[in-house]
C-alpha cells in the first residue's frame, strides 16, 4: 500500500511539474484557450445567447462581465490526480484505460460546469463568485471525480476467488 501511495504522489508531481513547464506553449493554449474557454463560451452562448460571449485567449468576454481562466481553473490538476489514481489502481489494463477515458470526460465536464457557474456568478454577485471560486467549486469537482473513481473501482476491481 505504501508503494502505491508513493507512486501515486510521484506520478502526480511529474504531471504537475510537466504542466507547469508547458506554460505559454501551444499545449497549454489548446487546453485552456480552445478546450476550456472555447467550450465555456459556446455553452454560455447556447444557454444565454443575449450575452454575446466571446472567447479571447484565456478569457470569456461579454458585455456586463466575463471570466479569466487562470492557472488552476482548467481542470488539469484534478485530471492529474485521476491519472495517478488510475495508474496505481488494482485494475486490469482494459478497465484502467476505459476508466481513465471516461474519467477524463467527467473531469473536464464537471470543470466546465464550474467555469459556467463562475462566469454567471461573476456577472451578478461577487460574494457568490468568491465562495464558488475558493470553496464550493474546487470541492465539488474533487468530490464528483472521487465519486466516479470510487464507483469505477468498486465495479471493476478484481474480485477475490473463493477457496474451498
Amino acid at each position: 500500500m505504501k508503494g502505491r501511495a508513493a507512486v501515486f504522489v510521484m506520478i502526480f508531481c511529474v504531471l504537475q511539474l510537466s504542466w507547469q513547464g508547458l506554460a505559454g506553449t501551444w499545449v497549454q493554449r489548446l487546453i485552456v484557450d480552445e478546450i476550456t474557454v472555447g467550450s465555456a463560451t459556446a455553452l454560455v452562448n447556447a444557454v444565454t445567447p443575449a450575452v454575446h460571449a466571446q472567447a479571447v485567449g484565456a478569457a470569456v468576454r461579454a458585455p456586463g462581465g466575463g471570466l479569466n481562466v487562470v492557472n488552476g481553473c482548467d481542470g488539469t490538476e484534478t485530471w492529474f490526480l485521476l491519472c495517478a489514481a488510475f495508474a496505481v489502481a488494482p485494475l486490469a489494463a482494459r478497465a484502467r484505460a476505459a476508466g481513465l477515458a471516461l474519467g477524463t470526460l467527467v473531469v473536464f465536464g464537471v470543470n466546465e460546469l464550474r467555469v459556467l457557474a463562475l462566469f454567471y456568478a461573476n456577472r451578478s454577485d461577487p460574494e457568490l463568485f468568491n465562495l464558488l471560486h475558493a470553496v464550493v467549486g474546487p470541492i465539488a469537482v474533487i468530490l464528483a471525480v472521487a465519486g466516479f473513481f470510487y464507483g469505477w473501482i468498486t465495479k471493476n476491481a478484481p474480485r477475490p476467488t473463493a477457496t474451498s
